[in-house]
């Protein structure tokens, strides 16, 4: 979090392991809510939309603190990697490798599983946003619709990455499941403020 941009994104696109897709769901989650943000502020305090003044406010903190949120699960993605690619390098021949190797799993996929699920939080601060922002940044919010979108569907990979190698079916069935559902809806609902918005924009 403490980088540049472009610091971020040399990072990114190297030999290291970390940041890798995991950390760009949650990035991809923060700039959603970032731009929810945006939109909110831009539409505080204007005459035209006093009516929803004590909504706007709410729905600014709501996204102020799911981006910070967001934030917090890049750190958390990265953090478990270590444990992780450490596990994998344990010998088979070890005893101690299949729990050490199924709690780094668990780990592992905690944050995208987070990610799916701050994704949903945030895009019913978005449903709410787009019907009553500005008119001027209701773009931003189609935008944030699809950045919201991008980061469940990216994290639900990062899930199932995790949860193939699992030994245990049961959990690893239970968390896919539940990965897969919330993305599927958070899909849809992005989907239908996305072409509200453009149907908007084009009239």
């Amino acid at each position: 979090m403490e980088m540049t941009v472009s610091q971020f994104l040399e990072a990114l696109s190297g030999k290291a392991a970390v940041p890798g897709g995991g950390s760009v769901a949650a990035l991809c989650g923060s700039l959603s809510a970032a731009l929810g943000s945006m939109a909110a502020n831009l539409t505080s305090g204007k005459k035209k939309y006093a009516q929803y003044q004590e909504d706007i406010e709410r729905l600014l903190a709501e996204s102020q603190r799911l981006c910070r949120e967001f934030e917090e699960l890049m750190e958390q993605d990265a953090a478990a990697f270590l444990p992780l690619s450490k596990a994998y390098s344990i010998p088979k021949t070890d005893p101690d490798r299949p729990t050490i190797m199924e709690e780094a799993l668990r780990t592992a996929s905690a944050a995208p599983a987070a990610v799916i699920e701050t994704s949903a939080q945030l895009l019913a601060i978005l449903e709410e946003l787009v019907g009553k922002c500005s008119v001027l940044v209701v773009s931003d919010v189609g935008v944030a619709a699809a950045c919201c979108r991008c980061a469940a569907e990216s994290a639900l990979l990062n899930v199932c990455i995790n949860t193939k190698m699992m030994a245990d079916r049961a959990y690893a069935g239970a968390l896919e499941e539940k990965a897969v559902a919330g993305t599927q809806d958070t899909a849809q609902r992005s989907q239908r403020i996305y072409a509200a918005v453009l149907a908007s924009l084009r009239k």
